[in-house]
C-alpha cells in the first residue's frame, strides 16, 4: 500500500513538472511567433521642408508636415493633430539621422497611443507648442508589478526622490532620458513633458543599433527596448498596423 501511495505521489508529481514544461514551451513558440510576425507597413506622409538635423536639437515644430496631409490623417485616424505632427516630424528626422532605420511616424504614433492616449491621460491634453496641459507621471517603480528602479534623478523629472518613474506623453524613465533626450523644438531644453521633444527622443531611440525597422527582427527588437512585454509589442503592432490602415 505504501509503493503505491509513493507511486501515486510521483505520477502526480511528474505530470506537474511535464504540465508546467509543456506551458512554458507553448509560451515561448508564442512569444517567438510574435516577434517573428512582419512588422507594421510605414504609413505614408507628406512633409512640405525638412529642418537641419542634430545630434540632441532641432526645431520640428514649423513648416515640416503638410498642413492637408495633416488635417485629413488626424481625422482618419483620431490622432490629435498637434500629437501627429510630432510623431511625423519625428520619424522623418529620425530616418534622415539614421537612413537604415526607417521608422514609421506610425510606429512612433502607436508607441504614443499605448503610453499616455497622446498626451490625455488622465484628462490631459497638449498645447498649441506641444506642451502636455499637466504632469504625466507614471507609477512609481518599486518592484510592485513593475521593475525596480531605485532613484536615479533626486525626484527633478518624476518628482520621486525614492523610486523613478516613467515621464511624459511618451513615458520615459529618468536615465532613460538622460541618454536619449532630444530638443525637439529648438528651444534649448530637453523636456520629456513636450510632445516635440518626447516623439523625436522615441524615434531616435528606437532607431539606436542600427535596427531596420522594416525587417521583424528589427522592429520588434526597437519596441521590446522600449518595454520588454510581448503583451506591450502586441499592442503596439495592432496599432500601428490599425493606424497604417486608416492614413
Amino acid at each position: 500500500m505504501l509503493r503505491l501511495k509513493r507511486l501515486a505521489v510521483f505520477c502526480l508529481f511528474a505530470t506537474c513538472v511535464i504540465s508546467g514544461l509543456l506551458f512554458w514551451a507553448l509560451g515561448q513558440s508564442g512569444a517567438a511567433g510574435l516577434r517573428g510576425q512582419p512588422p507594421p507597413p510605414q504609413a505614408g506622409m507628406k512633409l512640405t521642408a525638412l529642418p537641419d538635423f542634430s545630434a540632441r536639437a532641432v526645431d520640428i515644430t514649423d513648416g515640416t508636415v503638410d498642413p492637408e496631409w495633416l488635417a485629413r490623417t488626424a481625422k482618419q485616424t483620431g490622432i490629435p493633430a498637434r500629437a501627429l505632427q510630432a510623431y511625423a516630424a519625428a520619424a522623418e528626422l529620425a530616418n534622415t539621422a539614421t537612413p537604415a532605420c526607417r521608422v514609421g511616424w506610425n510606429t512612433v504614433a502607436a508607441i504614443g497611443f499605448v503610453e499616455s492616449g497622446h498626451g490625455s491621460h488622465g484628462g490631459g491634453s497638449l498645447s498649441g507648442t506641444g506642451q502636455a496641459s499637466g504632469p504625466i507621471i507614471g507609477p512609481s517603480l518599486d518592484g510592485g508589478g513593475f521593475a525596480a528602479i531605485p532613484d536615479t534623478d533626486d525626484g527633478v523629472l518624476d518628482g520621486d526622490a525614492v523610486w523613478d518613474r516613467a515621464v511624459g506623453p511618451m513615458q520615459f524613465i529618468p536615465t532613460t532620458w538622460d541618454l536619449a533626450g532630444r530638443d525637439g523644438n529648438g528651444d534649448g531644453i530637453a523636456d520629456p513633458l513636450n510632445i516635440d521633444d518626447a516623439a523625436l527622443s522615441a524615434a531616435s531611440y528606437l532607431c539606436r543599433g542600427g535596427r531596420d525597422l522594416t525587417t521583424a527582427g528589427g522592429w520588434s527588437g526597437a519596441v521590446l527596448s522600449y518595454n520588454q512585454s510581448d503583451t506591450y509589442l502586441r499592442q503596439v503592432r495592432d496599432q500601428a498596423n490599425e493606424y497604417a490602415a486608416l492614413s
